[in-house]
């Protein structure tokens, strides 16, 4: 069944962009680690007793090479004069290429290398922020890019150490005025408040939206991801359930609990708008989005889902990797920071 979703898509278009060139890997984008952050020997027990003595805490930044998302973090959150001079008051920054091979001494004096270290944490997403306390435990971990107002609210978390007293998800809600209004509705949407009901009567995975009214994130989801074809051929192979993080409506949640979709979020631990948590036919969480991605990160997810890819590649990154290869060998770009899905390389002259 490998790659079955993949090579349905395609079978769907003209022979003729079949017959192209290798398509084009596009869209990544470089970055540099900022001078400020820490110049680390990566034992991370040390920095983290360092950087309590300066009333400190340690901010592990996981990156890779070309990644737009954090060249989208390095440049906008990262530069911003007034989140960078909070960062640099309280937070020692350490960068970690979750590829590379220098070697890390982790909190307990076990040692990796970067991408080990990676795969221990099982990093999915770059950029992943973690966040150690005092006793090098995580005190929050972000996976994938959080816009500025976002990133700061973390950073205010974590900081002010509020971790001790609540969850991030809580201490939002004490941020955050409740939004009112309607979620943006869409034609693939399951309305189904039984959610143990609905995986028992289908062999679909389920993939639960976890949305809140004027929320800019959403609208950007709908209005540019959504609506690419191939997204959408994709999303309605599954059984979709859109759930609004303030409501206080009820739920039958997929073990059979009864609670408020705004308590399911918290209980799922859904800090950012909009989330999508993916379950395969039994009922198991198999992935998630929880941050903001454009059109290629997202359809691989429901690809990575669809095509039950996380048996054989339990990193999502190596899968992205061996998707775009596989699209690009077909005679399509791959944009990976574009909202236009994969179309055919240009045929040269």
């Amino acid at each position: 069944m490998k790659y079955l979703i993949l090579i349905v898509l395609l079978l769907s278009l003209p022979v003729k962009a079949i017959e192209q060139k290798p398509g084009a890997y596009l869209g990544a984008e470089m970055s540099e680690i900022p001078a400020w952050f820490k110049d680390s020997f990566l034992e991370f027990e040390e920095d983290v007793a360092e950087a309590a003595q300066h009333n400190k805490r340690v901010m592990i930044y996981f990156h890779q090479e070309g990644c737009p998302y954090c060249a989208r973090l390095v440049e906008e959150n990262f530069t911003l004069p007034e989140q960078q001079a909070y960062i640099k008051k309280h937070f020692d920054g350490v960068e970690i290429n979750m590829w590379g091979d220098r070697e890390i001494v982790s909190v307990g004096g076990k040692t990796f290398s970067e991408k080990t270290f990676a795969e221990a944490l099982k990093v999915q997403y770059t950029p992943t922020i973690v966040f150690l306390d005092e006793k090098g435990k995580v005190a929050l971990r972000l996976n994938g890019y959080y816009p500025p107002q976002q990133f700061q609210q973390a950073l205010e978390f974590v900081a002010q150490k509020k971790e001790r007293d609540l969850s991030f998800n809580e201490f939002l809600a004490t941020r955050q005025p409740v939004q009112q209004g309607s979620l943006i509705a869409e034609d693939f949407f399951v309305a189904n408040s039984d959610l143990k009901r609905l995986i028992n009567s289908s062999d679909k995975p389920l993939a639960l939206y976890f949305e809140s009214p004027s929320c800019k994130e959403c609208e950007t989801i709908h209005q540019r991801v959504l609506t690419d074809p191939a997204t959408r051929d994709l999303v309605e192979k599954m059984n979709n359930v859109q759930l609004n993080i303030h409501s206080d409506a009820p739920l039958t949640t997929l073990d059979g609990q009864r609670m408020t979709q705004r308590d399911y979020a918290r209980q799922l631990n859904i800090n950012y708008s909009p989330s999508v948590v993916f379950f395969d036919s039994e009922g198991r969480e198999v992935h998630r989005i929880e941050g903001f991605l454009k059109t290629f990160h997202f359809q691989s997810s429901l690809a990575y889902v669809l095509d039950q890819a996380y048996h054989e590649y339990p990193s999502f990154q190596r899968y992205l990797s061996v998707r775009g290869e596989h699209l690009r060998e077909q005679g399509f770009d791959t944009d990976i920071w574009g909202y236009e899905s994969f179309h055919p390389a240009e045929t040269e002259e």
